[in-house]
């Protein structure tokens, strides 16, 4: 463990935290690269996709998410029984040869299990990663590391996002299998990456003492519920975004260009942002930077919604661009919080929960949108968006009410 004394940690304590870093970037990093051309991909045409072709693509894509849900707490459960490697180079090696078969096919069926077997993947990579960062990182430093994994973990959607929409402007429908097989080779080069940095390194290894009865117990208690239900409304709003802004946008006319520069930009300052806001929570608490979080991303589904309705305006931009900003204080605050309500045997199953709350959500997210956007047009987003802010209201005001049972008031560290 890091010294608590404000002393540098030493490179046998960064090197597993390192480890996890360039893992979580290069499994999102080939996600979003694939999920930005993934409707296209399944339908056989980039432009001009109609209420039956949204279906089937949110049906497919909606695989990942159910698979992830299903199985995740079974993985963070062998990640605190067996150990965390194991789990986490499994579930990277598994990831590359998914995203290498569907670079094969364009089969609505086979994609479809592609993309299961894909979520089970990605649950397992997620529930050992955080756990390692919990293991690594102790109280008063906890919020900043996460605040780095947050940003690698966003960085490598947002850039492999941003560099999808790049292409599939760029390349033709037929070519769009290459997409796939560049995100094989960022995950074969992550697993080879961290298979190299954890070398002789010390991590948690599991126990012959592991209690599945237990670990559940604390695993769903309400002070952890209530740190992670938020995720499940917020990942609402994100999923249904990443599938479907790419089509959307070039249907309005804005180029993926354009628009893949500007993911590409956002995502760049997330490395700063992050790291940044979970060094807030450590000094402020975890709670301050939670609800600053939750009003930015109500605030940003307004500024949505009245670009919709009215079209570009520049202080609307503005609001939207602060409020993005902002909502971007919740990730490292909540991972913060979560880990520090967990013990080291339970650590894993309990991070897992994060990685069911955002795959339920994308799931739940992408069912709701579509049928409402399919059944009332502009004003299924306008419910759409209430459904997610008030839920998101909602679930903030219940932890706050419950604060002295679910994080202390103080900081986590003093004030400098």
């Amino acid at each position: 463990m890091p010294s608590s004394t404000g002393e540098p940690p030493s490179t046998e304590f960064r090197r597993p935290i390192s480890a996890v870093l360039i893992a979580t970037f290069f499994v999102r990093f080939g996600f979003g690269l694939t999920l930005a051309v993934f409707a296209s991909y399944i339908v056989g045409r980039s432009t001009g996709l109609g209420g039956s072709d949204v279906g089937v693509a949110g049906l497919v894509s909606a695989m990942a998410p159910v698979g992830e849900f299903s199985t995740v707490l079974v993985s963070g459960a062998l990640a605190d029984r067996y150990g965390r490697w194991p789990v986490l180079l499994t579930g990277m090696a598994g990831a590359a040869i998914l995203f290498a078969l569907a670079a094969t096919t364009r089969n609505r069926l086979d994609l479809g299990a592609i993309n299961l077997f894909f979520g089970f993947a990605s649950g397992a990579i997620l529930a050992s990663s955080l756990a390692v960062v919990g293991d690594r990182a102790d109280a008063s430093h906890r919020g900043y590391e996460m605040g780095r994994f947050d940003a690698m973990n966003l960085f490598g959607w947002v850039g492999g996002f941003a560099l999808g929409f790049g292409l599939l402007g760029a390349l033709p429908n037929d070519r769009l299998d290459l997409v796939f097989v560049g995100g094989a080779v960022a995950l074969a080069g992550g697993l080879g990456v961290t298979l190299v940095l954890i070398r002789g390194a010390a991590t948690y290894r599991g126990t012959t003492a592991f209690d599945l009865e237990s670990v559940l117990g604390n695993v769903f208690r309400r002070s952890v519920l209530l740190v992670t239900l938020p995720w499940l409304v917020i990942y609402m709003l994100i999923g249904t975004a990443l599938v479907f802004l790419g089509t959307a946008a070039e249907g309005i006319g804005i180029s993926t260009t354009y628009l893949a520069i500007a993911i590409g930009g956002g995502g760049a300052l997330l490395v700063v942002t992050q790291p940044y806001y979970g060094g807030l929570a450590d000094r402020f608490g975890r709670n301050r930077l939670m609800t600053v979080g939750a009003a930015g991303f109500v605030g940003a589904m307004l500024c949505a919604s009245l670009l919709l309705a009215y079209g570009t305006n520049l202080l609307v931009l503005g609001g939207l661009g602060v409020s993005i900003l902002l909502a971007l204080a919740y990730g490292p605050a909540a991972l913060a919080a979560l880990a520090d309500l967990t013990l080291l045997m339970s650590r894993a199953t309990t991070m897992a929960i994060y990685s069911l709350t955002i795959s339920l959500g994308m799931l739940v997210g992408l069912i709701a949108s579509t049928y409402l956007y399919a059944h009332f047009g502009d004003v299924g987003i306008y419910i759409f968006f209430t459904f997610v802010s008030v839920g998101l209201v909602l679930l903030t005001v219940a932890r706050l009410r419950d604060r002295p049972q679910v994080l202390p008031g103080t900081p986590t560290t003093p004030a400098r």
